[in-house]
C-alpha cells in the first residue's frame, strides 16, 4: 500500500516540476510570454496542497493523483496564457 502512495505522491510532483520548468522555459526564451517568478511556482503550489489535503483518508471520487496533476498542468497553462493576455 504504501509503494502505490509514493507512486501516486510521484505522478503528482513529477507533473508539477514539469509544468513549472516549462513555465519558467517558455518565459525566458520567448518573447510573447512574460511570467514573474512567483507565478511561475504556481504548479508546485498545487502539488503542496496536495501533499497537506492528503493526510488520512477517506478521500472522494475525484481525489485521485490523476486529477490533482492534471490541476497542476491546468495552473501552468493558465500561468502562461495570463501572462500572454496582460
Amino acid at each position: 500500500m504504501e509503494i502505490e502512495r509514493a507512486r501516486e505522491d510521484a505522478l503528482v510532483a513529477a507533473v508539477a516540476g514539469a509544468t513549472t520548468v516549462a513555465v519558467a522555459l517558455l518565459s525566458s526564451f520567448t518573447v510573447v510570454v512574460s511570467v514573474a517568478t512567483l507565478p511561475t511556482l504556481a504548479p508546485l503550489a498545487v502539488y503542496a496542497s496536495y501533499l497537506f489535503s492528503r493526510k488520512g483518508g477517506p478521500y472522494g471520487a475525484f481525489d485521485t493523483a490523476r486529477n490533482w496533476a492534471i490541476a497542476s498542468a491546468v495552473v501552468g497553462a493558465l500561468t502562461l496564457l495570463a501572462s500572454v493576455v496582460s
